[in-house]
């Protein structure tokens, strides 16, 4: 049985619409997490950016797995999705006070610059929020985690990461330099084009960076990209560069003075769990689901891989294609979250699978998740 007991699109979109539960009762069926769950925790607040635009299902499951009530969450919503998708995104969000829409939505091209725009987009909601979060950690509509929220906090706050940011990147290799050498253009919502014309170099003679679109930044930080001169012209510099997520973060970063800046950081950061295609047989034993984009899209039997790397987060899941990987996970999550707690732990935040058996489908989650 699985643990998102709504198995079409359709039938998760219209019992957010049309349940007719109150709010509470909505949060209560859905199984969220309502209190947090230990003192570490709730002192140390985080920010999320969740980036979605599609497959709603996979979107509630997510946000259940992340959600605390000390935490805030800024969604952001492609503005070409479905009018029905985004109706029931507003409605869930509507149910929980620290959980807001962006107020401001771009159309997202893969590999665009409106894909750096939508972050930026919640960065500048997020600064205003009374909430006192730490960091920001920014995550895709197919992204689960590994690590509980304690695990997050923890992770943060030790000696490497207390101060510093996560950006994983090295030294742009030649391999990259035609997306920030030459021009690019974004056909909105359909594709980034290469223009041919070469760019003028980067402001202030900056090193390029490339790195992983993820991270998980600093206050301090956030603050430096939103207001400094030199990252505003980076970022203006940026926006005909092809996939700019992937080198503004990382390099903003290695400037001394950036709140928080890593200069020697390389790939450190346990922040994804990817298969790539091109690492197969070297970092990883093959994709056991399907590759998109050169990237798995996780199958069932790639869970135990995903478990025993112990990343934050883990990309990317596909609530249709292979349903059993994301009920597994999800399962395993929720179980070792629940183990982590240090308040009483109410009946409706167990799982539907949780509630008919405590050794629910897979032994060596249950074990792991006890670990």
């Amino acid at each position: 049985m699985s643990v998102f007991p709504l198995q079409s699109q359709g039938k998760v979109e219209s019992y957010v619409l049309n349940s007719g539960l109150q709010c509470s009762d909505l949060i209560r069926e859905l199984h969220f997490i309502t209190s947090p769950l230990s003192q570490e925790e709730e002192d140390y607040p985080l920010a999320f950016i969740v980036t979605i635009h599609k497959d709603l299902e996979l979107f509630v499951r997510l946000l259940r797995a992340i959600y605390m009530p000390q935490n805030i969450y800024c969604i952001h919503v492609d503005s070409k999705a479905t009018r029905e998708y985004k109706a029931a995104v507003q409605r869930l969000v509507s149910c929980f006070q620290n959980v807001f829409l962006s107020s401001h939505s771009e159309t997202v091209t893969y590999a665009g610059f409106s894909r750096l725009q939508a972050d930026l987009n919640c960065m500048q909601d997020l600064v205003k929020s009374k909430v006192r979060w730490k960091k920001v950690v920014n995550l895709c509509g197919q992204d689960f985690p590994v690590k509980s929220n304690r695990e997050l906090v923890q992770y943060m706050q030790s000696k490497l990461w207390r101060d510093r940011n996560m950006t994983p990147g090295v030294k742009q290799p030649a391999s990259m330099w035609h997306r920030t050498h030459l021009q690019h253009i974004e056909i909105k919502g359909s594709h980034v084009a290469l223009k041919g014309h070469k760019k003028a170099p980067p402001p202030h003679n900056l090193q390029v960076y490339f790195g992983t679109a993820y991270y998980a930044l600093t206050r301090a930080f956030v603050d430096f990209v939103l207001k400094s001169q030199i990252a505003r012209e980076l970022l203006q510099w940026s926006k005909d560069t092809f996939s700019p997520d992937e080198h503004y973060w990382v390099t903003l970063n290695h400037i001394k003075d950036a709140p928080g800046s890593y200069i020697d950081g390389g790939w450190e950061g346990e922040i994804r769990a990817i298969k790539w295609r091109d690492q197969e047989g070297r970092k990883h034993n093959g994709c056991k689901g399907h590759y998109v984009r050169d990237i798995c899209v996780y199958g069932t039997e790639d869970v135990q891989w995903i478990i025993n790397l112990n990343s934050m987060f883990a990309n990317k899941f596909e609530s249709r294609t292979y349903p059993e990987a994301l009920d597994c996970l999800e399962l395993w999550h929720r179980n070792k979250v629940l183990s982590q707690a240090t308040v009483p732990r109410d009946s409706s935040w167990l799982l539907v699978t949780q509630r008919k058996s405590s050794h629910s489908n897979s032994s060596y989650l249950t074990s792991s998740a006890e670990t």
